[in-house]
């Protein structure tokens, strides 16, 4: 079973985390069963960028990324080559290290 490695984040998971992971479900669904509150605005619809992460080991292990992914991604914070909607990237046998942005773009919790 891969093991999914979260990065510590200030407010989200501040001493990082750690856990076995269930292969072909997405990141997001699997960092929010583990209580890590990752923001997911648009439940997992892929209509927002509030799940957006960062995966820095294991990132070709993912499914690929469709066209409407990569669109969406290009209004995320802190875009990366290795960057990813959560409630899109599913994962598969590998283990990987994930980081959750410092910021989101989402506008309820500005306001």
């Amino acid at each position: 079973m891969p093991i999914i490695k979260v990065l510590p984040h200030a407010e989200i998971c501040p001493s990082g985390a750690s856990f076995t992971a269930t292969p072909g479900e997405n990141i997001c669904k699997q960092l929010l069963e583990h209580n890590i509150e990752i923001e997911h605005a648009c439940d997992m619809a892929c209509a927002c960028t509030t799940c957006h992460v960062i995966v820095r080991s294991g990132f070709n292990s993912l499914n690929e990324m469709d066209e409407l992914e990569e669109d969406l991604l290009d209004r995320a914070w802190g875009l990366t080559s290795v960057s990813r909607l959560s409630c899109q990237a599913i994962v598969a046998n590998e283990d990987i290290i994930v980081e959750i942005p410092k910021y989101t773009i989402n506008h309820a919790k500005e306001g």
